[in-house]
């Protein structure tokens, strides 16, 4: 069984880091097609692996360099039913395909001579495109949909599960409710707008006290990601006990919102040691944040910038 199965070491005071924007550097450096954004058809053909086996090492290194724990993904965000079944996959290729993108960072966390300090996590994405609500669930309906790709998480060596980019905290509790049914730990990431606020208008203190409340405050933590320190910073200023439970963050490079970005042709990556600075200041005030990783726009150079500025 996996050291790390029953235990987050992340939730101890060792810092960890987790990569940068995988899908955008795919699209922007490598000059791939990832219809949907969708990473996890990589895992399919030994071309894609080899990438993406490439495209994780730097992590690696800078864990080891840094003496930082490392929480590995699986590319594994578009890998539920609705992107699934647009990019043509059934039921039963994307349970495989979500077991081979663990056994593929199994392999990772084997190679890297590091085992005791990396976290294998299955990553999972909104039935959303992450920016907008769209058609929200219910926390039921959120359960239920979700439940089959974390029960092939559970049925496989991941250590966790996180659900990344989530818009409304009804999904959220519902991922949280399907976690807690397969005995999964779960980690909660939510994103926000310029503003600060989720893309449904909640409040990031709002959504993460509804989650607790429904769920028996089952997440293991939570995180906020695909937003920039400036859109955020200002809501977590004070020492309410909901942001004891913010653990992570995996900022964007850019400062731009969500609708810029998404109509970008260009990849902005931003100002990696600004980035940096901005993660200081919150550890400064926040010394639970131990899980520091990146998102759109970032690469081992951002995560290299916050490990010298925080580390």
């Amino acid at each position: 069984m996996p050291r790390f199965r029953h235990a987050l070491p992340q939730l101890a005071a060792r810092p960890f880091l987790t990569d940068g924007g995988l899908e955008t550097t795919l699209v922007f450096d490598e000059k791939l097609e990832l219809p949907c954004f969708a990473a996890f058809p990589l895992i399919m053909s030994p071309r894609g692996r080899a990438l993406l086996w490439r495209c994780y090492q730097p992590y690696i290194a800078l864990a080891a360099r840094y003496d930082a724990g490392l929480i590995l993904d699986t590319p594994t965000w578009r890998a539920n039913p609705d992107w699934g079944a647009a990019l043509g996959y059934s039921g039963d290729q994307l349970r495989a395909a979500n077991g081979d993108a663990v056994d593929f960072i199994a392999a990772l966390r084997e190679a890297s001579g590091r085992a005791d300090a990396i976290v294998l996590n299955g990553v999972i994405g909104p039935r959303g495109d992450g920016y907008k609500v769209g058609d929200a669930m219910s926390a039921k309906d959120a359960a239920g949909y979700h439940a089959p790709q974390i029960k092939a998480f559970s049925d496989s060596e991941t250590d966790m599960v996180s659900a990344v980019t989530l818009t409304y905290a009804q999904e959220a509790i519902g991922v949280a409710l399907a976690a807690r049914e397969a005995a999964m730990p779960i980690v909660i990431s939510f994103t926000v707008e310029t503003d600060g606020h989720l893309p449904s208008g909640e409040s990031i203190a709002g959504a993460i006290e509804a989650t607790d409340d429904a769920t028996g405050a089952y997440p293991a933590y939570y995180m906020i990601n695909c937003a920039h320190p400036l859109h955020f910073e200002g809501q977590l200023m004070g020492d309410e006990p909901w942001m004891g439970r913010v653990r992570g963050i995996r900022a964007n490079a850019s400062t731009r919102s969500h609708a810029e970005l998404d109509a970008a042709t260009e990849l902005d990556i931003g100002d990696p040691r600004a980035l940096g600075a901005h993660y200081a200041g919150l550890r400064r005030r926040h010394p639970h944040l131990t899980v520091l990783g990146g998102c759109c726009g970032t690469d081992h150079r951002h995560i290299a910038a916050i490990c010298e500025a925080c580390l």
